[in-house]
């Protein structure tokens, strides 16, 4: 999604500067006019907004803090934007790491999926000081469709983002699980998916999902792992809660076997196919079989 946000930024007339550990990413970002470096302090020196765009806490922990980490090299005032899906008592804790640097923090989780990130039209859910969600009006204007302030506090963004996490998970793995029964039960699975979107039990996911699932197309847009990640985050935070989440916990099950079965850096959509292997153990898969490892 980062080099999503590069495009719409660029698309919107904003000098942007990049660093990614990618080579492929970074020459892409170029390609949109941006300007590469080769760390991320040498990126911070450049910039007084920072959007970190990263997997986890622990790499947003080396962006910000490790060696070359961004907040040594930012001057007093500037802003880091965390886009991540995060714990939010991780985003809490680099939050005040930042402040205690003189750094702005602004939470800023973003959905949509890199399709929307580069048309500039995702969603974000964002929280921080006033005077910095002002400073940072314009950049969000051109990376998302829709944004929510839900509050002054960095980490009560993380938390809408893992409420919507867990119900994306659990629609798209229930969405492959009906799916392998309609396989199984000998119907056109093209057509359910049809049936399914124009009716009750359709849902975003399961329509930006399944059709390429049924094309065997799982190149990562998301990749599997990310989603496992984000499920464990929303049971993790529930339980801290006392929050009983079977369904939560089911569809994490389903992610981590995918994961475990050597999916994980595949598309989500490859709960599909896991599906259906099981469901009908002796049948080829759909389309795209050979790039897909068996369960």
């Amino acid at each position: 999604m980062g080099g999503g946000v590069v495009a719409s930024l660029r698309r919107a007339g904003f000098a942007t500067h990049v660093r990614d550990i990618r080579p492929e990413a970074t020459a892409a970002a170029v390609a949109l006019g941006a300007h590469p470096h080769d760390s991320a302090a040498a990126l911070a020196a450049a910039c007084d907004i920072v959007i970190v765009v990263v997997v986890d806490s622990d790499q947003v922990d080396a962006v910000l803090f490790g060696a070359d980490g961004v907040t040594a090299m930012l001057a007093p005032g500037a802003i880091v934007m965390l886009a991540s899906t995060l714990d939010p008592d991780d985003v809490a804790g680099f939050a005040a790491r930042l402040s205690g640097a003189g750094v702005g923090c602004i939470d800023a989780p973003m959905s949509g999926g890199p399709r929307r990130a580069t048309d500039g039209t995702m969603t974000m859910m964002i929280a921080g000081a006033a005077d910095a969600l002002a400073r940072c009006a314009p950049v969000l204007a051109a990376i998302a469709g829709k944004v929510f302030e839900v509050g002054a506090a960095p980490g009560m963004a993380a938390k809408f983002k893992i409420v919507n996490n867990l119900l994306a998970a659990v629609n798209l793995a229930a969405g492959a699980e009906a799916l392998a029964l309609a396989a199984a039960a000998g119907l056109d699975v093209r057509t359910v998916v049809d049936v399914i979107n124009a009716s009750s039990g359709g849902s975003w996911i399961f329509a930006d999902r399944m059709p390429r699932a049924l094309d065997g197309d799982y190149a990562p847009r998301a990749a599997a792992k990310i989603l496992a990640k984000d499920v464990g985050i929303a049971a993790s935070f529930a339980a801290r809660l006392h929050v009983d989440t079977p369904f939560a916990l089911a569809a994490q099950a389903t992610f981590r076997e995918a994961v475990a079965t050597g999916h994980g850096e595949l598309d989500d959509a490859i709960v599909y196919a896991c599906a259906q292997r099981k469901a009908l153990p002796d049948e080829p898969l759909c389309q795209g079989e050979s790039s897909v490892n068996r369960p």
